[in-house]
Formats: structure tokens, sequence, C-alpha cells
């Protein structure tokens, strides 16, 4: 092997901080915390159980409040002596460090984090604070996420991720050295407690109803301004159950008004459509561009309930006017000439 030799003090002494410097840290320990009079060493500690509370299911497309309740199921499992109490201080320190180790199970700031790895439901919310819990306690309110749920999301059960991170009192000591015969306490009794963090994972479960669901797959009709005229619109229904004498009513807003805005569509089976006639008015002032008219479906669901769909967008487009059209000023044009030349050729004839 070949020997380095260093030739300075100030090389030993870089030498040394590197080597330092590639050493693992420790965590200091509090001031005055000497494990050499520790009387107890407690095992078990917090373990945090999370269960949604009320209404988990939900609609495709809704924006909603999941509420999480927590509870400290932890226990004690037991405490392991460290050292023997041979004078009538140590007995009164070992006395205060048992009511002290009880505490070891109590979660200390919770800080819960809720995340889905699924596209089809988004977690808006993001870590929220759930306080201190101590054993054998539930949280007195819920923890809070927003959801918001794909409109296309498929029916079914669908996971979360729910983390847990705490600190919990991992050790503690109890000093001092000045004994009262007379109240038999310690007079300069100090406490140290050691933490520690701790993190849980658990898996909340969500579920999309299955439900009618409608969509606008085909849209025709020619609408022009200060016109009236046709539009027929497509409904599919892409859900998981049958809709009951379905009727839709559409909402006509500038430029737009109808004197009839419902049409019946109907039982519509998953995968079922049909096609909605609305008689429309246009306004003379309307620009020709493409608009867009809400509409909702009115339906009975399986169970015999009236319910209302959430909103289903109509896209069309209002036409520039015909009078307005190149091909329209060149009809008239040709048509003028045509004229023209007709009477000239009556004119001579009537001439000769």
């Amino acid at each position: 092997m070949r020997m380095i030799k260093i030739k300075s003090i100030s090389a030993i002494a870089t030498l040394l901080m590197l080597l330092l410097a590639t050493m693992p840290v420790q965590a200091e320990l509090p001031k005055n915390f000497d494990f050499g009079d520790n009387f107890y060493t407690v095992y078990g500690g917090p373990s945090l159980e999370a269960t949604p509370i009320g209404d988990n299911e939900y609609s495709r497309g809704d924006t909603v409040t999941l509420n999480v309740g927590l509870m400290n199921k932890g226990v004690v499992e037991g405490f392991k002596s460290e050292k023997d109490a041979d004078t009538q201080v140590n007995t009164v320190l070992q006395q205060a460090e048992m009511k002290y180790e009880s505490q070891a199970v109590t979660a200390v700031g919770i800080l819960a984090t809720l995340t889905s790895d699924n596209p089809n439901i988004k977690v808006k919310s993001g870590p929220q604070e759930a306080g201190t819990l101590q054993q054998g306690k539930q949280s007195q309110s819920p923890t809070q996420f927003t959801l918001k749920i794909s409109k296309n999301a498929p029916a079914g059960i669908y996971p979360l991720n729910l983390n847990l991170s705490y600190k919990y009192q991992s050790n503690t000591q109890v000093s001092g050295d000045e004994y009262d015969a007379t109240t038999g306490l310690v007079t300069n009794q100090g406490v140290g407690i050691w933490y520690e963090n701790k993190t849980q994972n658990q898996t909340i479960m969500v579920t999309v109803k299955k439900e009618p669901y409608f969509e606008v797959t085909n849209v025709t009709g020619d609408l022009y301004p200060d016109e009236g005229g046709m539009l027929y619109v497509t409904y599919k229904n892409t859900g998981e159950e049958p809709a009951k004498d379905a009727t839709v009513r559409v909402s006509a807003s500038d430029p737009f008004s109808t004197t009839d805005d419902q049409a019946f569509l109907g039982t519509l089976k998953p995968g079922d459509s049909a096609v909605a006639a609305f008689d429309m008015s246009v306004d003379s002032t309307a620009t020709p561009k493409p608009y867009s008219l809400d509409s909702e479906i009115l339906y009975e669901d399986t169970e015999g309930h009236n319910q209302v769909s959430d909103s289903v967008k109509i896209n069309t487009q209002v036409l520039a006017s015909k009078s307005e059209l190149p091909g329209f000023e060149l009809g008239a044009g040709i048509s003028f000439v045509a004229l023209a030349a007709c009477f000239i050729m009556l004119r001579k004839k009537k001439q000769d």
C-alpha cells in the first residue's frame, strides 16, 4: 500500500474536516438529557386510524368535500427498567418518569396529506393540520379535503392515499438531587422529553355512482340573423343506468329565443341516443360566430326519484346573413344583367 505523507498541520486539519463531513449526523439530544439517568424504556406508540365520515359516494363532474375522522388506537405495550431506584431521590424520580412515559402514545402535531394516483379524481386541497390526538381519542372535527370528480370518470371505487405524519414522545428523563423529606418531593426536579417523527400511510376509498350521464353527440341546423330555424340536438346516455321519461330543457340566451324550450327524449338506456328539436329564433343584430347554449335533462332514476342532470352544452353557430354572402351578391348581379339584356332585346324587337 502506498503511504501518503502529510507535511503540514493545516493539511491534517483539512483532512479531518473532510472525514467529519462524510460521517452521518445524528439529531442533537435536548439539553440536560442523559440516558445514563433513564429509569425506563417504553414500548409502543401512537397508531392512527382514518375513516370517511358521512357520504363518500359522489356523482361524476362534481366538486365535493371529503370528511375524514381520525382515531388514535395506540397502546403502551410494555416498559423496561433501565436503572434501579437505590435512593429516596431516585424512587421519587422513577415514579415521576413512569407518569411521563405513559404519554408516549400521544400523536402530536398531526399533518394529513391526501393524494390520488387516478386522473379521474383530483385532490384540490394541500396538507391539512389535524392537531394532537391522545390515546383512545377521536378527532373532535373532521379533516376536510376538496375533491374534483372528472365528468368522464367511470363508475366504481377509487383508492386515495392518506399520509399522516406527526411527532411522538420517544423517551423521557427526570432529573434532580434535592429531596424534601417533609413533602416527599424532589424540589429541583427537571424533565427532559425526546420526540421523534413518525409517518403512517392509509388508503381511503371513494365511490363514483352508477347513474345516467348525458352528452351531446351531434348538432345540426342552419341559423341566420333575423331568421328562425330548427336546431336538432342528439343526446346520448353514456352512463351506467337508464333514464326513464327523459325530457330536455334548453336555456335560450341572447341572441337566441324560443317559444318551445323543451323536448321529450323518452327512456334512454345506457348507450341509447335520442334527437331533440328546438324551434329557435335569432336576433337581427346577432354576430355570425360560434355560440354555446345550456341544457339539462329531467328524468326518473331506477329508484323512482326525479333527477336533474348537470348542465349539458350545445355548441352551435350563427351563420352570416344571406344578403352578406359573396354568392348572393354575385347572383343578384347576374340576375340584373340578364334582366337588362332581356329588356334591350324586347325594345329592339319592338322597334323592328
